[in-house]
Formats: structure tokens, C-alpha cells, sequence
């Protein structure tokens, strides 16, 4: 008889314990999505489709940049100082978004050794390469069929004892 009276008991308990709030889980829409964080971006910056940010290689052009990589390259060697640099080796990965009025914005970075595991770099490095990934002007709207679009751009930074040896893509 008290068989029936744990059951019931043990099930009214394990009930209640699934009761209580669930987290709601939010994914990207696409892999690799930088939505607005008030913490770390500029309000000011806006994206003209927040459901429709393309890749830059979706519009078959390569990089859309005024001089393509060999300004990218010319800009970055003629602006970086790297006299008395810690001597990091790895790459710095800095993505951002490219609005359909050529504005930049969402910079996110992202750093790692030459074993491609997550690592520190030094601040005066990773702050100079993204300061002037912020100050470049030369980024053009990404357009298809006469229609205007944002898009992420990225670039890696390849790093070897401390000077940049190569700009991808």
C-alpha cells in the first residue's frame, strides 16, 4: 500500500522540476552574425537590412576595396608602427560590417597562435590594427542587380615576431 503512495508522490515531484522557466536560446540567423552589442559598437552605425547581410565574396567582385589588396597591403605597411612590439606570431582576425552606404561597423576580433588556438596578443598591436581597420575609407557598397547591400568583410592579420608579414583574404 505505500508503494502507491510514493509513485504518485515521486511523479507529482519529478513534474514540478520540469515546470520551472526555460531559457530561451537564440541562434544567428547565419553562421557568424554580428548583431548590434551597445557595450563595444557605435549606435550611430546602422545597417540598412539587419535579415539580409551578405558575405563580400556573395557578389563574385573578390575584395571591395578602392585598389584592392594592394592599397589594403600599401595602407597597413605605411601606417603600422611596430617598433617595440611584444614579439607575438599568430593572426588577428578583425571582421566588421560594410553598410549599403559604404560606412564601416560591428568590428569584432578575434586572435589566435599559429596552432590556431585562441591567444592573446599584445594590446598595442591588436588596438593599432584595429584602429586603423576603424580609420580605413575605400570600402565600396556592395551592389547587386542596381540594388545597394551590407556585408561582412574581414581581414587577417598573419603576424611573425611581432611584424605583419600578410594580409588575407
Amino acid at each position: 500500500m505505500k508503494r502507491w503512495i510514493i509513485i504518485p508522490a515521486l511523479l507529482a515531484t519529478l513534474y514540478s522540476c520540469g515546470q520551472g522557466q526555460k531559457k530561451k536560446q537564440e541562434y544567428p540567423m547565419q553562421v557568424g552574425d554580428i548583431y548590434f552589442n551597445s557595450k563595444i559598437d557605435d549606435p550611430d552605425f546602422k545597417v540598412c537590412d539587419d535579415n539580409n547581410v551578405l558575405q563580400y565574396y556573395n557578389f563574385g567582385n573578390g575584395i571591395q576595396y578602392e585598389g584592392e589588396k594592394l592599397a589594403i597591403n600599401k595602407y597597413f605597411i605605411g601606417e603600422l608602427k611596430s617598433k617595440g612590439l611584444k614579439k607575438d606570431t599568430g593572426y588577428i582576425t578583425i571582421r566588421f560590417i560594410v553598410n549599403c552606404e559604404g560606412r564601416l561597423g560591428r568590428f569584432r576580433v578575434q586572435e589566435m597562435g599559429n596552432d590556431f588556438n585562441e591567444k592573446e596578443f599584445s594590446s598595442d598591436l591588436k588596438n593599432q590594427l584595429l584602429n586603423l581597420t576603424k580609420g580605413m575609407s575605400g570600402w565600396m557598397v556592395g551592389e547587386h542587380q542596381g540594388k545597394s547591400y551590407d556585408y561582412y568583410q574581414y581581414l587577417t592579420f598573419k603576424v611573425e615576431g611581432g611584424s605583419l608579414v600578410e594580409i588575407m583574404p
